[in-house]
This record gives structure tokens, sequence and C-alpha cells, in this order.
């Protein structure tokens, strides 16, 4: 399933730590740790505006690439770090679950 199958998995609180020289723009799509062995792309929305400077805090929405890979790992509170190659570029704090396949709270 790729980045355009489903809506959104989560609102979140996107933290850029300032190694970016550029702004972030809705639709960026870094490398996430979901899961401490596991990354995967995510689409960055931003909520007003619709540009994330490199050292900013802002809210919005990710939604990830193949979740079916990665079931039941996601709480509200966690955070994950996003990157472009080796380089950190912030942290991605969840703040409300969107897709049930993703929320640990909804494990068998």
């Amino acid at each position: 399933m790729g980045l355009q199958d489903h809506g959104p998995d989560a609102e979140v609180i996107f933290r850029f730590n300032g190694t970016r020289k550029v702004p972030a723009y809705s639709g960026y799509r870094p490398d996430h740790l979901i899961k401490d062995d596991y990354l995967t792309c995510g689409k960055h929305e931003y909520i007003e505006p619709a540009l994330a400077m490199p050292d900013t805090e802002i809210l919005g929405t990710i939604t990830f690439m193949s979740p079916s890979s990665y079931p039941h790992c996601l709480w509200p509170g966690k955070i994950i770090t996003f990157q472009e190659g080796p380089h950190i570029v912030g942290t991605v704090e969840i703040i409300n679950i969107l897709n049930p396949l993703l929320d640990m709270r909804l494990q068998d």
C-alpha cells in the first residue's frame, strides 16, 4: 500500500532540529524510525502554515508507507525521529492515532 492509498495515519507535532537549511513544505517525505529496527517513508502535511522552518515546531499529520508491515507500534506520546539519509532532521510526537492498525492499544 503506497502513501496515496489511505488517509493520514496520525496527528502529530513535528519538531525540526535545525539540520535542514531550507524549509520543509507539506508533502515532504523523510524516513522515520517507526520501530527500533525499521525505517519507513512518511508524508508530512503541515497545518497553517504549510511549511516548516528548519528549527520549528508545527502541528500536522503523517501518512506512512506500508503500515501493515509494522502494526501496533504507535501510542499517544511516542516520539520517533525522522531523517534525510543518515542525518536526523527532527522528531515526531504522536498526538492522536487515526489508523487503528498502528495503535498499540488495539493490539490483540
